[in-house]
């Protein structure tokens, strides 16, 4: 296979997959973090619970050597959509694409955010251009798809005085049954469509939810995974994509990422 064919190949896989990401995919520069307005949880009938504040977030959060098939940093300002770029076409489905699009669910009163990628195994890692050009297309084309099977997930903590963490998951497991169907998102201008949300497995803390919830974009569709988790005042968020996806490619969302990030709440 000629390397311009390769590249070709390349190009159009990358081209795919990223036209549906708008934000999604990371920048540089480090996130502040956030409190983000919107509509608060449950009003709480028990004295407030104390709310971790930002610094305890920061520490609390993923680092990187916490999760050995895992690469982690600090999110940069591409990594998550600011609330008030996000317009729902229905308003009672605001919860899932915040999540979904990394921006605060409920009142916070802090957020922090981190960025972890699934390290490339050591097949990946042996397939070089020279290889490449000596394959066939099809053989290539399997080839720079097992090379672009990586995962990032953008991890968000929040936490909140009361009981904002548990209305603001209440929020999120109501916005998800009620918007399994879809629904129209514009992020930043652009303008997307959640065509399903479907309900996947997922344990720990003391309540929890898991979706896949494919997004389609000028005629390309790409499945993201999400999971929820809450733990006491602080909600653990998880969003992540794979660039094999776009292709019809199945993968899952890293529990040795989710385990280690909610062991870390304690």
């Amino acid at each position: 296979m000629r390397p311009t064919a390769v590249r070709r190949t390349a190009l159009a896989a990358c081209a795919a997959s990223l036209a549906l990401l708008v934000t999604a995919c990371g920048g540089s520069e480090p996130a502040g973090d956030d409190k983000d307005e919107a509509a608060p949880g449950k009003s709480a009938a028990e004295p407030a619970a104390e709310a971790p504040t930002a610094a305890e977030l920061e520490e609390l959060a993923l680092a990187e050597g916490d999760v050995k098939d895992q690469e982690v940093k600090k999110a940069g300002a591409d990594d998550a959509v600011p609330a008030k770029a996000l317009t729902v076409g229905e308003k009672a489905c605001e919860p899932v694409a915040r999540v979904l699009f990394n921006a605060p669910v409920g009142d916070p009163g802090a957020t922090v955010r981190r960025v972890a990628t699934s390290k490339a195994t050591e097949e990946q890692k042996d397939v070089s251009i020279e290889d490449l050009a000596d394959m066939t297309e099809e053989e290539a084309e399997k080839a720079l798809a097992s090379t672009m099977s990586i995962t990032k997930t953008v991890v968000s903590l929040s936490s909140y005085d009361g009981k904002g963490a548990e209305g603001a998951f209440d929020a999120l497991s109501a916005a998800g049954a009620d918007c399994a169907d879809g629904f129209a998102v514009t992020v930043a201008g652009a303008k997307q469509k959640v065509t399903g949300i479907e309900k996947e497995s997922i344990t720990g803390g003391e309540e929890s939810l898991a979706w896949t919830v494919t997004v389609e974009q000028e005629g390309e569709t790409m499945p993201f995974k999400v999971a929820v988790v809450r733990r006491g005042a602080a909600l653990a968020s998880f969003s992540a994509f794979n660039l094999t996806a776009a292709g019809g490619e199945d993968y899952e969302l890293p529990q040795t990422l989710v385990k280690a990030q909610v062991g870390k709440l304690g």
